[in-house]
C-alpha cells in the first residue's frame, strides 16, 4: 500500500474531495513525522506503538573491501504491533 492508496481509502470511506483527502493524509503523515523528530512516542490504539530509540556505536564491514567501518551512534523509530495485528498471525 503506498501514500495514494491511502488517499483513495478516504476519498470512499468519507466522500471528501481527492484534494480534501489528500491534504488530511498528508497532514497526518506530518504531524507523525515532527512527533518523531522531537522524540515523542506515538500510540495508536489498535494498531501499535512508534518510538524513537537511541542505536549504539559499533563496528560494520565494508562488504567490497572487508575494511572495518566505525557505525557511528543514532536514532532508530521503533514500531510495537497493537494486541489486534498479533491477532493477525
Amino acid at each position: 500500500m503506498i501514500k495514494q492508496d491511502l488517499v483513495q481509502r478516504v476519498v470512499d470511506v468519507t466522500g471528501l474531495p481527492r484534494q480534501r483527502a489528500e491534504q488530511a493524509v498528508d497532514t497526518i503523515f506530518e504531524s507523525l513525522k515532527h512527533a518523531l523528530t522531537t522524540g515523542d512516542r506515538i500510540e495508536l490504539r489498535g494498531f501499535g506503538v512508534f518510538t524513537v530509540r537511541p542505536r549504539k556505536t559499533g563496528i560494520g564491514r565494508n562488504p567490497r573491501t572487508g575494511a572495518e567501518v566505525s557505525i557511528a551512534p543514532g536514532k532508530a523509530v521503533r514500531f510495537k504491533p497493537g494486541k489486534e495485528l498479533h491477532l493477525l498471525d
